[in-house]
């Protein structure tokens, strides 16, 4: 008997998560390839960013639009975006740090927490990846056919500026290429909510630490903070993109199968 054989074939049935170089092998023996993972994420965000950007722009609709919305949310005495706005205005320091936390934890977290899945949890990765690309499809149906202005693209008499273009930031949504490409009325729903919720479901039960559980889910919390603070975003834009997150959930969670295991609340 090759006992050395013998070892490494135990070794590898009671380790499914090892990866190959290039790898990621799940217990159901699916293997997950990081640049295919790449490869796909930058097609798919090249699709959605496409779609989203090519409504044409009905500034009057949009208009028409977030006055629903507010009148809405003073109906539900939850309208206090303009007061959080208004009064973080006068803390510039404030104003600042919520503008490049808006401009980059987005993108910066979310990826983040993809390849900590891809490293940590392959087995639990497939669908959560699957629920961000649901969730994010979704948002263009609201996209489509719920043109909304931002409260910092309304009227002055609201009470309201883009923070973006008044205080120092190295991009706005005004400036240059990035005001024709970018589709302004994109508001419902929160893509930004939407994502940060994702990373704190996916993230949260994985961590060890205490203190990285409370960062984990003071994320979400803080990114709504920030589309308020920041007039990006009304209260029910957040509400919108945890919708699309939840339902999306449900759909990869009943759909995908690579990986399908009970959840280990350590990462391994």
């Amino acid at each position: 008997m090759n006992l050395t054989t013998d070892s490494n074939q135990t070794a590898r049935v009671a380790a499914p998560h090892r990866s190959w170089r290039f790898a990621r092998r799940l217990s159901t023996g699916h293997s997950l390839y990081w640049w295919v993972e790449i490869a796909c994420v930058l097609a798919f965000y090249l699709v959605y960013s496409t779609i989203r950007n090519a409504t044409n722009a009905n500034p009057s609709r949009a208009f028409a639009n977030a006055k629903q919305i507010i009148s809405f949310e003073k109906a539900l005495h939850i309208y206090y975006e303009q007061s959080m706005h208004q009064s973080a205005r006068s803390v510039r320091a404030l104003i600042i740090a919520c503008n490049y936390f808006y401009g980059s934890l987005h993108f910066v977290v979310t990826i983040g927490v993809a390849v900590f899945l891809f490293r940590k949890a392959p087995d639990h990765y497939a669908r959560w990846r699957n629920t961000l690309a649901l969730a994010t499809s979704l948002a263009l149906i609201g996209f489509w056919t719920y043109q909304l202005m931002p409260p910092r693209l309304l009227p002055a008499s609201y009470g309201y500026i883009d923070t973006l273009a008044e205080y120092p930031t190295f991009w706005s949504f005004n400036s240059g290429a990035i005001s024709k490409l970018s589709n302004q009325f994109a508001a419902m729903p929160s893509v930004h909510c939407a994502w940060a919720l994702w990373c704190a479901c996916a993230l949260t039960p994985r961590l060890q630490q205490p203190w990285a559980k409370v960062l984990s889910v003071m994320y979400p919390i803080t990114t709504v903070t920030v589309i308020v603070l920041t007039a990006n975003h009304y209260f029910l834009d957040a509400i919108g993109g945890f919708a699309i997150l939840f339902v999306g959930y449900i759909v990869a969670h009943r759909t995908t199968r690579a990986g399908r295991v009970p959840i280990n609340t350590a990462a391994s």
